[in-house]
């Protein structure tokens, strides 16, 4: 039997294309049947491993697949040199395909690694304020680029310091080439070290239609979901040119301000009468304000009006429009969804405006919750809307053609009654 077969490879070195074309199939045979081997049983086995041990395939992100490729290469690469009648030349050019392939799987496999490096750092539960998935692009890049190198290095079997040495003329033109990338890296660690913005962050950037949380913090963009559900996405770099609102501060706080205005018609202000004051007298909130109040009027008539009843034109005098003020803050300050303390809290008076007299709201709600937070605001409105009337106070409202076409009634009807 031995006999035959040395006599067979004896027949096969009559015929030396047929010699290499078998031994080259033989290579590529055993080199498939590694990967094979390596893939099916070796990576198989690790995995069930590590389900055994509560993790999963995917949390590996491909890493011990790849990494198996490169045990095919490595046969090819170390033994096509034993392939009989194989030029010098593909020879070379075999080997070097074979390097550049594994030094493109390492790189592969090293990104896959900073991925899984990223998800743990996620797990953490305060890496939303600080995110590394900028930094982690920028290593990826860099390993990239650092394979390209070799890469072609290996493809033109020259050293990679040639290479690297033309680069130095090229600083320019690779600046231009990744400008943005730098500028985006310059902002990620401005934002980072500043503490800017966080993953979770109120993000309000009306140059640029964005009104929502940021849910990605990445090397080049920044995703902030608007409240319509759409997406922004934005340059990080923009986060450092332009001005944006980050609303962190308010939902840290535990208020939210309200800084409302009602217009009061101008028209309707005056000095309160007795009738009047005996109908608001019956306000509970306002019980004990009246008193106080008249009595302060009375002391500074006393000194600074001269008259013996104090009932001059320059007198002071209640107003519906105080006491209305005076109503607002007791009611506010009654209000168990409003802060009392540690934040401001008053009810004042703006300037006249051609829509009315402001009577301006500012003061703080307990929850930061925006549905909470209007809820709020607008019950506290609709009662002053409401209420308003009882002080005869009228609000400010634009004539509308509702308005226009009573009055042409009322004109009508009276000239025809004249």
């Amino acid at each position: 039997m031995q006999g035959e077969v040395m006599s067979w490879f004896d027949t096969l070195k009559d015929y030396p294309q047929i010699e290499t074309l078998l031994a080259f199939i033989a290579l590529i045979a055993i080199a498939a049947l590694a990967n094979w081997l390596v893939k099916h049983i070796l990576v198989r086995g690790f995995y069930n491993i590590l389900k055994r041990m509560g993790g999963s395939e995917k949390k590996d992100f491909g890493v011990i697949k790849r990494l198996s490729n490169i045990v095919p290469a490595l046969i090819i690469s170390s033994s096509i040199g034993l392939v009989p009648g194989l030029p010098t030349a593909l020879v070379t050019v075999i080997k070097n395909v074979a390097g550049g392939f594994i030094i493109l799987t390492i790189a592969l496999a090293l990104g896959a690694v900073l991925e899984i490096v990223n998800l743990l750092y996620m797990r953490r539960r305060d890496a939303h304020l600080k995110p590394i998935k900028g930094y982690i692009q920028v290593i990826k890049i860099i390993i990239y680029a650092i394979a390209s190198i070799l890469i072609i290095a290996t493809l033109i079997d020259r050293s990679p310091l040639i290479l690297l040495s033309g680069l130095g003329a090229m600083a320019a033109v690779l600046m231009l080439i990744f400008q943005d990338t730098l500028l985006s890296l310059v902002a990620s660690v401005q934002i980072s070290s500043g503490d800017m913005i966080r993953v979770g962050d109120w993000i309000e950037m009306p140059q640029l239609n964005a009104d929502g949380d940021v849910i990605d913090i990445a090397l080049h963009t920044v995703k902030i979901q608007n409240w319509d559900k759409t997406i922004t996405t934005i340059p990080t770099k923009r986060f450092i040119s332009d001005s944006f609102k980050n609303w962190r501060g308010m939902q840290e706080s535990g208020g939210r301000r309200i800084k409302r205005s009602l217009f009061i018609d101008q028209h309707s202000i005056h000095f309160l009468s007795e009738d009047e004051l005996e109908h608001l007298k019956r306000f509970n909130l306002l019980d004990g304000y009246f008193d106080d109040k008249i009595d302060e009027l009375n002391k500074w008539n006393e000194v600074h009006v001269k008259s013996s009843d104090g009932n001059t034109l320059d007198s002071r005098k209640l107003t519906n429009i105080g006491s209305f003020r005076a109503y607002i803050e007791h009611y506010i300050r009654n209000n168990p969804g409003i802060h009392q303390e540690g934040m401001t809290l008053m009810v004042r008076q703006l300037s006249p405006t051609p829509e009315g007299l402001p009577i301006e709201i500012y003061c703080f709600t307990k929850s930061t919750a925006w549905t909470v937070f209007e809820g709020i605001q607008s019950d506290i409105f609709d009662h002053l809307l409401a209420i308003a009337p009882e002080f005869n106070l009228r609000v400010y409202q634009a004539p509308s053609g509702y308005d226009m076409r009573e009055m042409g009634k009322h004109l009508l009807s009276k000239q025809s009654s004249n």
